[in-house]
């Protein structure tokens, strides 16, 4: 099994037992390698621990759990992942959305901080989806919309962010996207391509739709979040492109938009 099977089987693992007490170990186990090894490839990809990618993904399908069955009290939903009371789920979900389980039900409206990430056994990549599409779906529209714009923007400086704690970073990549999708028309389609670089997929061929897009993600560049008391600016790198001659290859895509942000980031940075 080599390093991407590895990691597609514990990934898997992970989905399917979210509702478990999942020790590594028994993740090692099921994928025959040691726990040093598999922790080591995840932060490797991840950029995080088992333990910690764990409590992202239980606390990202609780809080759909939420919004999606309003007859389960915060209690039931605590319950189904685990946890033997609602103060301590309060008090980890707390810590990744900064609102309470009750508040956060209220939005009405269900957002995805760390969606399941998605492996491609053909080219190594990953690609992490939004709430409303999976990937044969997102294929489709590349192929429907071969001649719309993309919007890509990425997080400055998410490092720093996340080295204040990885609560500032969750909420850093919660409020890019929250920008992303606030800036999106209603046929657009916004979804996640790393750890902090998302796309808009616009429903438009028109150059100054995007643009317009761009604006008004850019216009808030310097908006602050707050995480346990601490206000930390947020800005976003913003580019848009359409892509001529597409194939559905999300390999081939997945350079391109790349490619469109990292030069960007060179023109602002004067590399």
């Amino acid at each position: 099994m080599n390093h991407l099977e590895l990691l597609n089987a514990a990934l898997e693992y992970i989905e399917q037992h979210m509702k478990e007490d999942i020790r590594t170990e028994d993740i090692a186990m099921s994928c025959y390698c040691s726990k040093s090894s598999l922790e080591k490839l995840f932060r490797n990809v991840t950029h995080m621990s088992v333990h910690e990618y764990i409590i992202r993904r239980r606390m990202t399908r609780a809080a759909r759990m939420l919004i999606e069955n309003p007859e389960m009290s915060v209690l039931d939903v605590a319950l189904e992942y685990g946890y033997s009371s609602h103060e301590a789920f309060t008090r980890i979900f707390y810590q990744r959305w900064n609102c309470l389980p009750s508040k956060y039900r209220d939005n009405k409206r269900v957002r995805e901080i760390f969606p399941k990430i998605n492996l491609n056994m053909e080219t190594g990549g990953y690609i992490i989806m939004g709430r409303k599409f999976d990937i044969s779906e997102l294929y489709d529209l590349f192929k429907s919309r071969k001649d719309c714009y993309f919007v890509c923007g990425d997080i400055v400086g998410l490092i720093p962010i996340n080295e204040i704690s990885h609560k500032a970073g969750d909420l850093a990549i919660l409020e890019a996207l929250k920008r992303m999708e606030d800036a999106a028309g209603e046929d657009d389609v916004v979804f996640r391509i790393g750890g902090d670089e998302f796309v808009i997929l616009t429903s438009s061929t028109e150059e100054a739709y995007a643009k317009g897009i761009a604006d008004r993600i850019l216009s808030r560049n310097g908006e602050r979040i707050t995480s346990d008391g601490r206000e930390i600016p947020l800005s976003l790198y913003v580019s848009y492109l359409k892509v001529s001659n597409r194939t559905p290859r999300y390999s081939e895509l997945f350079v391109e938009l790349n490619k469109s942000l990292h030069d960007v980031k060179n023109a602002e940075t004067g590399k």
